[in-house]
């Protein structure tokens, strides 16, 4: 029996692991030796995390969850690396499989490889240049020690094999958070705030915010919402807002009748509001994936990407940090001048088939 670990720290580990969960209960139905554990960390405590969670991704509850939850970056990985340890020896696997770029990624990673395990990056080879995140700093370090690489684009192969990786140990795969959108469309539903504000398909706008370097300068912050709020003519602006980012909007005196806080929403609700918005305004990388698999006009508030065909191939326009960079995008938009979304290719729905057939190889 080949035996994966599967880590996952933050709630979109989740949406990018439940397909390679199907994929693995089909292929153990269809006689292949094969299993996996489910291993949370804990290293973002979301109440929306019911079991309601995991049942509308069709997942089974976490094997184990670590509870490595707060501290500053080095006290949460040095959490995860103790806490694994314990679960890894106690559970020893043939592979770890660790996705996308939290610090669990990195933390789990390298308990795995001073185990002896082989680990494999699901999303290996993305990068934003940015070394002042987190992020890139684990996504840096995570595929310095990864054995197998599962990549969403050629952009990722080719920084990969700059780096020295071999081409036998790379696999071009897609984005399997993009099958997980693409099975749970059917299943979006309207938040609450969609009849409260009664809102009508393409007039309004989604706005998320959270990078630190956008909602912890309160000047920025203030710089931003009034550019977007000035340039928006009268549709309404959705915010689902983190509660600390709502306390700095509260301390600001940040209002506007057009601009409507909401509490976070789940994933469905969530994506059934950017799937009828006019556009939507982020500093996500991920949200970026999904409208442009959504054709949606997406206008990211960061100087970097670390997912360039959002921009080549979908809705994503970089717009930066600058306040003053907002109002000739929303002119854009506005003017109904905004690129169509094309094909990204292999973000088609079947990612978690391609990753579970490179694994059953490799097993």
């Amino acid at each position: 029996m080949y035996k994966i670990t599967i880590i996952a720290g933050a709630r979109p580990n989740f949406m990018k692991i439940a397909p390679i969960i199907h994929e693995i209960q089909t292929a153990t139905s269809n006689g292949h030796a094969i299993d996996f554990r489910l291993v949370h960390t804990g290293q973002h405590y979301d109440k929306n995390m019911s079991g309601d969670f995991f049942e509308q991704l069709q997942i089974p509850e976490p094997h184990a969850n670590l509870e490595c939850s707060g501290g500053s970056q080095a006290v949460q990985t040095a959490n995860i690396m103790m806490a694994f340890e314990t679960e890894l020896v106690a559970n020893p696997a043939d592979l770890v499989l660790v996705v996308g770029d939290v610090t669990s990624t990195m933390a789990c990673a390298l308990v795995a490889q001073k185990l002896n395990t082989k680990v494999a990056h699901v999303e290996g080879g993305i990068r934003s240049n940015d070394w002042t995140m987190p992020e890139e700093i684990n996504r840096l370090v995570t595929d310095s020690i990864t054995n197998y690489f599962f990549t969403t684009s050629e952009t990722a192969n080719n920084i990969l094999k700059g780096n020295g990786v071999k081409e036998n140990q790379i696999f071009f795969v897609g984005n399997t958070m993009i099958d997980t959108l693409l099975k749970q469309m059917p299943n979006f539903k309207a938040p609450e705030v969609w009849d409260e504000l009664d809102l009508k398909e393409k007039e309004y706008i989604v706005m998320t915010l959270h990078r630190p370097a956008n909602v912890d300068e309160e000047g920025q912050l203030k710089a931003m919402i009034d550019e977007i709020v000035a340039n928006t003519t009268d549709l309404p602006l959705i915010f689902p807002v983190h509660p600390r980012t709502a306390q700095i909007l509260e301390s600001l005196q940040i209002s506007h009748p057009r601009l409507h806080t909401v509490k976070p929403l789940s994933y469905l609700e969530f994506n059934y509001l950017v799937k009828h918005a006019k556009a939507v305004i982020t500093d996500s990388g991920g949200i970026t994936e999904e409208a442009s698999i959504m054709n949606v006009p997406c206008l990211t508030l960061r100087d970097n990407t670390e997912r360039p065909e959002t921009i080549t191939l979908g809705t994503n326009e970089l717009v930066g940090t600058n306040p003053e960079n907002i109002k000739p995008y929303l002119e854009k938009l506005f003017k109904g001048n905004w690129k169509v979304a094309q094909n990204i290719p292999l973000w088609d729905g079947k990612t978690a088939h391609r990753i579970v057939e490179a694994i059953l190889k490799l097993s």
